[in-house]
């Protein structure tokens, strides 16, 4: 393997030159950067990424801190920061928590031992005081869900008028009789989208039924398990909304299973548009979240905050659309 030495002397100039064009710097004549990356190429140079970046003191590396990597919903988030940050020359690691906090901790000494340079928080359920002790040394960016609390960059889309809009679709369909899966309310984007069901319901004028609403995990086993709940109430309901397609899907078996029909019988909403989604039968109405794209600029944020540690805090707010499909209209 050639040493930037033998590049340096082949191509006639200092290693210091060299070691200018690696580094793009403009310092270099145009004739001699095209000659040195001639002769890089030629004798197959590959240089020492690892003490360059340990010269600069950076990793080139972020974090990308996820409850499962299972979960279809953070596939193309996932695939939207890997993008950008390829684009940028950074590496990406995604790190699974099982939103334990032992095994959050052990990424998050990733970033104090200088591993990582920077870190994208996709865990609803992160401790908030974890993020908010390395959040003034630290690059820190949140995805999707984010705390009021804590003055952080964030990507999300806007939870209230998403759960309004779906709410508001079932009931232009005639249905009246209302239910609501939702994840825990500690977290913001379940409290914002119950806020938005709520509110449809009264600007028409429907009754909001306690047992309508049930709060649990988000997962297809509690979208099976709490829509049999609601099948089983003597006043059950014509319709659900529930803030994921995951739960969304484990109703529709649920519902299936009852030998019941969607949507003559029970209208389902889901939310997130995830691939399976319109893999369904019916194929499910569900809220699409612009997955990419939030994936895509939460890199972006968090490689600015790198850069430019006194940036301005940026909170991004990313349109949603309703996809109506078979689930509530035939």
């Amino acid at each position: 393997m050639s040493t930037i030495e033998e590049v340096a002397k082949e191509a006639g100039v200092s290693v210091a030159t060299v070691s200018r064009v690696l580094n793009k710097s403009n310092k270099v004549t145009l004739k001699t950067k095209i000659k040195v990356e001639e002769t890089i190429k030629r004798l197959k140079y590959e240089p020492n990424m690892l003490g360059r970046n340990l010269r600069r003191s950076e990793s080139r590396m972020i974090l990308a801190l996820l409850p499962s990597i299972s979960n279809p919903f953070y596939t193309m988030i996932i695939k939207g920061i890997e993008d950008i940050a390829r684009d940028n020359g950074y590496n990406v690691l995604l790190c699974q928590t099982d939103s334990e906090p032992e095994r959050e901790l052990v990424y998050i000494n990733l970033l104090k031992q200088r591993l990582a340079d920077g870190l994208i928080s996709l865990d609803p359920k992160i401790d908030i005081n974890v993020l908010k002790g390395i959040s003034q040394d630290y690059p820190i960016v949140q995805s999707c869900e984010y705390s009021e609390e804590l003055n952080l960059p964030y990507v999300t889309i806007d939870n209230f008028q998403a759960g309004y809009q779906a709410v508001k679709h079932l009931i232009s369909i005639g249905k009246k009789k209302i239910a609501f899966i939702n994840s825990d309310n500690k977290f913001i984007y379940a409290r914002l989208r119950e806020k938005g069901y709520i509110k449809a319901l009264e600007e028409a004028g429907l009754e909001i039924n306690k047992d309508y609403i049930i709060n649990g995990e988000n997962d297809f086993e509690s979208g099976q398990k709490n829509m049999q709940q609601l099948l089983a109430l003597k006043n059950r309901p014509d319709a659900v909304f529930l803030v994921s397609d995951v739960l969304a899907i484990g109703a529709l078996k649920a519902i299936r299973d009852m030998s019941l029909s969607v949507p003559e019988d029970i209208a389902v909403v889901g939310f997130d548009n995830i691939d399976f989604s319109t893999m369904m039968n019916p194929a499910l109405t569900t809220i699409a979240q612009p997955m990419y794209e939030i994936g895509c600029e939460s890199c972006r944020l968090l490689l600015n905050r790198i850069h430019h540690r006194n940036a301005d805090i940026e909170k991004i707010i990313m349109d949603f659309e309703l996809i109506i499909r078979e689930s509530t209209i035939k």
